[in-house]
């Protein structure tokens, strides 16, 4: 008798990480019956996020907590991509014991591991497990973990002192200084860790991607193409949270709905992005000059650093206490702000929401993009400035902000675009393009779209792993 796959995903932390693997598995069963769990890597216990993503999942997704590693000999400083890859090297022990008990009760099919987890290989190497890789940002970055161990070798300066643009096969011309963050300091543990993961992606049997081709024709064909040792690539985007998330008491909803239709601007810098307080000032300031409606998710200032809570969100303190003084009052009728959190993806989905000031995180890029809402970029941390490049410049579905040398994006500058965006001759063209990569989107993941096909070879290929192993 033949038995449904069942694969093991080893994520890293993040809940930007997490919620597209949740997608992702709870797609796989309702698609093509795989069932699958999570072998999930911690410092500590649980955040109020994670554990409520786990009880969200259906009884098909399972998760296996291991115990806790400790980052006490760490520097405060330590750049998360550093952190990311400890978790998973300090874990290992731990991941071998969960995934050999695993594989003796359900013959697991595939061992898929998230971008900076490849140190999980070699645990499922020894099973003779088959390893893949869940991409949860865009080709052009894919593009560039292929290509940056060559560019390593061959340029002896920092990628934003360099006077060309940096050349990534597939993709638009980037400056330097727009590549991920990683790369801005080669000198630091961070950059080495990418780079070690980088050249380990050509171990993998194969390599799931979070985009769709007409979002990234260039670069998803240069994937797509034959190479030796290059994985075959599984376009299967964009896998994006569905459901409700709002609740009864959800003031955002109930005020949206008194809007006119396409009449406000989301404003959200996901789950990890802080501003400073003198940013947030200058926000709150454009944004009452913009004299455009605003729905605004507001956490609290950070003016060290801008991921400070992608980790753990802080819900204490009061973030609208940051605000000018009087901002409230005087823009009453205008917006909007909610402390901590919004339900994003049922903002998106509003009929009144007509744009989207964004850190540029990928899954809140699809998200926008599956719901036709255009963009400002405003990229923090991580990849998102090559996000932004490639919505402002490549794809033209958002306008751009641009701090000042001190890293401050001013009052004028933010009242412009926002203008912009929402009433002028740029922001129709932005939507109309938007309107299209909705249709296509919508397109590539109908039943017979090229995202519905490529997962379906991918589940197919499973399939038959569990039946060889299984004879």
């Amino acid at each position: 008798m033949e038995s449904s796959p069942h694969i093991v995903i080893l994520p890293t932390p993040g809940m930007g990480h997490l919620i597209p693997l949740g997608e992702f598995a709870k797609k796989l069963h309702r698609l093509h019956g795989v069932t699958s769990t999570f072998i999930l890597p911690t410092d500590g216990p649980l955040s109020k996020a994670q554990s409520s993503f786990f009880s969200s999942l259906p009884s098909a997704v399972d998760h296996l907590l291991l115990p806790p590693v400790s980052f006490d000999d760490l520097p405060p400083d330590v750049k998360i991509e550093t952190r990311i890859s400890l978790t998973i090297t300090r874990s290992l022990p731990a991941i071998r014991r969960g995934l050999a008990s695993l594989h003796e009760s359900k013959k697991i099919a595939a061992f898929v591991v998230d971008l900076f987890g490849t140190d999980g290989f070699d645990a499922a190497r020894e099973l003779h497990i088959p390893c893949y890789i869940f991409y949860p940002s865009t080709a052009m970055a894919l593009c560039m973990f292929f290509y940056m161990p060559e560019l390593d070798k061959t340029v002896s300066s920092e990628y934003r002192d360099l006077p060309e643009k940096v050349q990534i096969p597939g993709c638009i011309p980037i400056h330097g200084g727009d590549l991920f963050d990683p790369a801005q300091d080669r000198k630091n543990e961070a950059y080495k860790w990418v780079i070690h993961h980088m050249k380990r992606y050509r171990l993998a049997d194969g390599i799931v991607l979070n985009s769709f081709k007409e979002l990234e024709p260039g670069a998803i064909e240069y994937l797509l193409q034959k190479e030796e040792g290059k994985p075959r690539v599984y376009p299967i985007g964009p896998v994006i949270k569905m459901g409700s998330e709002s609740s009864d008491d959800d003031v955002s909803s109930k005020w949206l709905d008194e809007q006119p239709s396409g009449s406000v601007l989301y404003v959200s810098f996901g789950s990890g992005g802080t501003l400073s307080h003198a940013q947030i000032i200058e926000l709150a300031l454009g944004l009452e000059l913009s004299a455009q409606r605003f729905l605004w998710v507001l956490r609290l200032p950070n003016n060290a650093v801008s991921n400070a809570t992608y980790f753990n969100i802080s819900n204490s303190g009061d973030p609208l206490a940051y605000l000018p003084e009087g901002f409230l009052e005087r823009t009453k009728g205008q917006g909007l702000v909610v402390p901590f959190w919004g339900p994003q993806s049922q903002i998106l989905a509003h009929t009144s929401t007509g744009a989207f000031l964004t850190h540029c995180g990928w899954n809140s890029v699809l998200e926008s993009v599956t719901n036709g809402v255009p963009m400002i970029a405003w990229p923090l941390y991580a990849e998102q400035k090559m996000n932004a490049v490639m919505i402002h410049q490549d794809v033209r579905v958002a306008l751009r902000v641009h701090p000042d040398d001190n890293g401050l994006v001013h009052r004028v500058q933010i009242t412009n675009v926002v203008k912009a965006l929402m009433e002028g001759e740029e922001g129709k063209g932005i939507r109309t393009r938007m309107r299209d990569l909705k249709d296509a989107a919508a397109k590539t993941l109908a039943q017979n779209g090229a995202s519905t096909k490529f997962l379906a070879e991918l589940a197919a290929k499973w399939n038959t792993t569990t039946t060889t192993t299984s004879i």
